[in-house]
């Protein structure tokens, strides 16, 4: 809740110098990504991965389906996909998973993630697919062992 404050005070404080050339969400958005780790890093230690909820979203592509949770086996299913996403999300390099999380769970556009990231749209369309490769080829591997 603090770094939230710091992050909306720095933006008040920094609105004289929004210019509109990205979108203000976008604009935010940076300011909150920089205050959040430079609390980090002033903390010494690495953001919690294992602080991700995952939330009713769309379907993906059918690749990995979960059974249902009524039933024990859907339960162990959810839980050991579940574990094998959160693994797979803390191996990954940290501008394929900012720009995988930015995408699928915070629902960025491919433009406003390069905004963020401060990369071109390019640069995200091939973290965001590699980072989905290197996730679906954990997430199979726990399947298989």
């Amino acid at each position: 809740m603090d770094v939230t404050q710091e992050a909306f005070i720095k933006a008040y404080r920094a609105i004289d110098s929004f210019r509109g050339e990205a979108q203000f969400y976008t604009w935010l958005y940076r300011i909150a990504a920089n205050t959040a780790k430079n609390f980090l890093v002033s903390k010494s230690r690495r953001p919690p991965d294992t602080d991700l909820w995952v939330g009713e979203g769309e379907p993906g592509d059918g690749s990995v389906e979960l059974e249902s949770i009524e039933e024990p086996e859907g339960l162990h299913a959810r839980d050991e996909l579940l574990l094998a996403l959160n693994q797979g999300l803390e191996a990954l390099p940290e501008d394929l998973r900012t720009a995988l999380v930015l995408r699928e769970f915070d629902g960025l556009s491919y433009e406003e993630i390069a905004e963020v990231m401060e990369c071109p749209v390019g640069t995200v369309r091939s973290r965001i697919f590699r980072a989905r490769d290197a996730l679906e080829k954990i997430i199979e591997g726990n399947r298989d062992g």
